[in-house]
């Protein structure tokens, strides 16, 4: 049988097994290729330099062994699956099994539809118009000036407002001036005596920007920045518009691959139509998947997201069978699927544990208790892995300030990372731009950058 026969005949199982998803595209494409996508998060994006160095980072990374990619799969209507032509057929068949998993679980989960509706199912196609658009603006505005605005988008992605429409009105304007009301009869007859002046309409409030702290720093500003461009705004939305579209990914990576690989498992062991030889091969690559170890058995202090969801579906299977599991697959993101599916026995099980890194090098476990464990593995997913920043004010002279909360995400800022950020935004903002925040030690500080790119920072009371 060719690759295509295998691949139709698993497509036919998973159906027969119940698996519902769009149609899926499966393409053959080179190392270089599929390490392109991987970086640039899609076949064709805008270009910046900061995928030039997560290349070489990934590179680097392929070359030691620390990671190989054997497919890229973007949801959609019609899913896209790149696999690398490299692959033994083996590996392309337990590709396509894993792949069938991602298909039915993203058209099956409630935030990837929410998101899908919003984004739509082409991503492919959207992401190279806005590609061939900057190209245009590069042309008409220059590399420098297009670069500038695109470094401000690209250090904000992931401060999007998941809570929010994609496509998002303006606030309401503030109402008309106020008519004074009608005055008693004695107040009336007084205003009429010789020398009263009748009251004057009460001025219309002055509109407070934003209404309520604003954590869509994109939206804000594409919205109101006092001097930004139609071409500038674009970009910012356009960025917006991608991290929309990949929040589902991150939000649900663990449930998603551990989806994935129980599909790709129970299909190659339900596939009586393999050789065998090829079954033996694939189950191989299927333990270099979902291992919980690094090289034999060296502990190591990442969180497989396929081992991990794979332990926990398996888990809810057999505890609670399968229709529960398509259930929890429906309404669950990572968060509460690790709070809430994540057992104690099964933490024990897993050898999880939560640790510290210090700053001498040195390594320790913190703690195995089971809510440390849980939200050690959630914390990096929070808000997108980002502080949580929102816009507090826009001043009457326009001036920005933005505030860090925190104490709601558990961690100060790496404050010249930080100052690099906000120089970033007061170019396409071109007003004074203020960021009250902490250090990493918890130390309140106040950051204040000009339209020249100098940074003011100072200590403030807590």
């Amino acid at each position: 049988m060719s690759p295509d026969d295998y691949s139709a005949r698993l497509q036919q199982l998973a159906h027969g097994l119940g698996l519902d998803y769009y149609p899926v595209d499966f393409e053959l494409v080179p190392q270089n290729f599929m390490l392109e996508i991987a970086v640039y998060g899609v076949p064709v994006r805008m270009n910046h330099w900061s995928f030039g160095l997560r290349y070489i980072h990934q590179l680097l990374h392929q070359h030691m062994g620390h990671s190989r990619i054997f497919e890229v799969m973007f949801p959609g209507d019609p899913c896209r699956a790149y696999m690398m032509d490299s692959n033994s057929l083996a590996e392309n068949t337990l590709v396509t099994a894993h792949v069938i998993g991602h298909a039915d679980f993203v058209k099956r989960n409630a935030l990837f539809a929410r998101f899908m509706r919003m984004a739509g199912g082409r991503i492919l196609e959207q992401s190279a118009a806005r590609a061939h658009a900057l190209e245009d603006a590069v042309l008409r505005h220059g590399q420098r000036a297009v670069e500038s605005v695109l470094d401000a988008a690209l250090a904000l992605e992931p401060h999007i407002d998941i809570h929010q429409p994609l496509y998002r009105q303006a606030y309401p304007e503030s109402g008309a001036a106020s008519e004074p009301p009608e005055p008693r009869p004695f107040r009336k007859r007084y205003q009429q005596l010789p020398g009263e002046t009748s009251p004057q309409p009460l001025a219309p409030p002055r509109r407070q920007l934003p209404p309520r702290p604003e954590p869509d720093l994109l939206w804000f500003i594409a919205r109101y920045a006092p001097d930004l461009k139609d071409w500038e705004r674009d970009i910012f939305l356009a960025v917006r518009e991608e991290a929309f579209y990949f929040y589902p990914v991150h939000a649900c990576q663990i449930m998603n691959e551990g989806w994935a690989s129980y599909w790709h498992a129970r299909l190659l062991r339900e596939a009586d139509f393999l050789p065998q030889e090829l079954y033996l091969q694939a189950l191989r690559a299927h333990s270099d998947v979902v291992r919980p170890y690094g090289n034999e058995q060296q502990v190591v202090l990442n969180i497989n997201p396929y081992h991990l969801g794979f332990a926990i579906w398996e888990d809810i299977i057999e505890r609670e069978g399968l229709d529960s599991a398509r259930r929890i697959c429906a309404e669950e993101d990572d968060f509460g699927f690790i709070r809430n599916y994540l057992s104690a026995g099964l933490a024990e099980k897993l050898d999880l544990f939560s640790y510290q890194a210090r700053a001498d090098g040195d390594t320790r476990v913190v703690s195995r208790d089971l809510h440390h464990v849980r939200e050690a593995i959630l914390g990096p997913r929070y808000n997108y892995g980002a502080p949580c920043i929102a816009v507090e004010r826009m001043n009457d002279d326009f001036s920005l300030v933005l505030r860090h909360d925190h104490s709601r995400d558990g961690r100060g800022l790496d404050l010249a990372q930080a100052e690099q950020v906000m120089q970033y935004v007061a170019r396409v903002w071109r007003r004074p731009v203020t960021l009250h925040t902490a250090d990493f030690r918890g130390v309140a500080r106040t950051m204040h950058v000009t339209q020249q790119d100098v940074v003011h920072t100072s200590v403030r009371p807590a």
